[in-house]
């Protein structure tokens, strides 16, 4: 308290300065219209601006609240779209049931490691079997397919990326309706798959796209690429194609899950199918 009173003492003369130009200053501005609505407006035009950068900074801070969010509206609009639904044309006649019955469900996920330029590459994600991923679930994102879950822990998930040599997708090339494979090698890089097994007659077209046939994990219809190379890498009897890939893998950041409420049921039936083929051979 004693610095403090020896140095407003030594330093009295300014203070009194300061006090009168700013009390000249306000008796100024007050009592002259012209200035006042000067003052006004320049303190307003400030005021904004540092209104302006303070919510800035605020809506940075809140950006992972915001995008999770939105992942979240966006997983349950994508579980309104018509593809997520399936007919069940035996509903026609019954009042009780509905005709469109709702078969893919997503769970929105963030990505925390990827890898692109492996021979198999894998991805992690932010939500595991506490939120309901479980092993051989579909997983894609804004622009496309991303891959196929391949383990879960609580909370974590990990994903055989697309870019994997074991990765294998039943694909469409959309014009035609024609099925084929879509396929990965570690020679053709993070931003090129190979459409395989398409029938030699089919006249594909460069820059057609290609998407996931429904007939695998995925709602049919997700986006994977467009041709970029016709006749590829002979394939016999088939047709193979390059195609340039829709999502870059090297910028994932937010994945939707595919949860196919019908897989287990197509999957049991299909396994017991298997089990009596091979009991009548043997």
């Amino acid at each position: 308290m004693r610095n403090l009173l020896i140095f407003i003492s030594k330093y009295n003369a300014f203070f009194l300065f300061l006090i009168f130009e700013i009390t000249s200053l306000i008796i100024y501005i007050k009592y002259n219209s012209f200035q006042k609505a000067t003052f006004i407006n320049s303190s307003n035009q400030v005021t904004g601006n540092i209104y302006g950068r303070v919510n800035k900074l605020n809506q940075y801070l809140a950006l992972k609240e915001s995008n999770d969010s939105l992942m979240a509206e966006n997983s349950r609009l994508r579980g309104q779209l018509a593809s997520s639904f399936y007919v069940d044309t035996a509903a026609k006649h019954t009042i009780t049931d509905s005709l469109y019955h709702q078969q893919y469900t997503y769970i929105a996920a963030k990505v925390i490691n990827n890898s692109v330029n492996r021979s198999n590459n894998y991805i992690t994600i932010n939500r595991g079997s506490n939120e309901g991923i479980a092993k051989d679930m579909g997983v894609i994102c804004s622009s496309g397919l991303v891959g196929i879950v391949v383990n879960t822990s609580e909370h974590f998930s990990t994903i055989r990326s697309f870019l994997h040599k074991d990765t294998k997708i039943s694909a469409m090339v959309t014009d035609t309706k024609d099925i084929g494979s879509m396929i990965w090698s570690e020679d053709l890089g993070p931003h090129t798959g190979l459409l395989i097994d398409i029938p030699n007659h089919v006249k594909p077209r460069l820059g057609e796209p290609v998407v996931t046939s429904g007939f695998s994990l995925f709602p049919p219809g997700i986006s994977i690429g467009k041709i970029s190379k016709l006749n590829a890498k002979g394939g016999g009897f088939f047709l193979n194609m390059e195609v340039s890939l829709s999502v870059d893998f090297s910028r994932l950041e937010y994945v939707y899950v595919v949860i196919n409420k019908l897989a287990l049921e197509q999957g049991t039936l299909e396994a017991q199918q298997k089990k009596d083929d091979q009991d009548t051979n043997n």
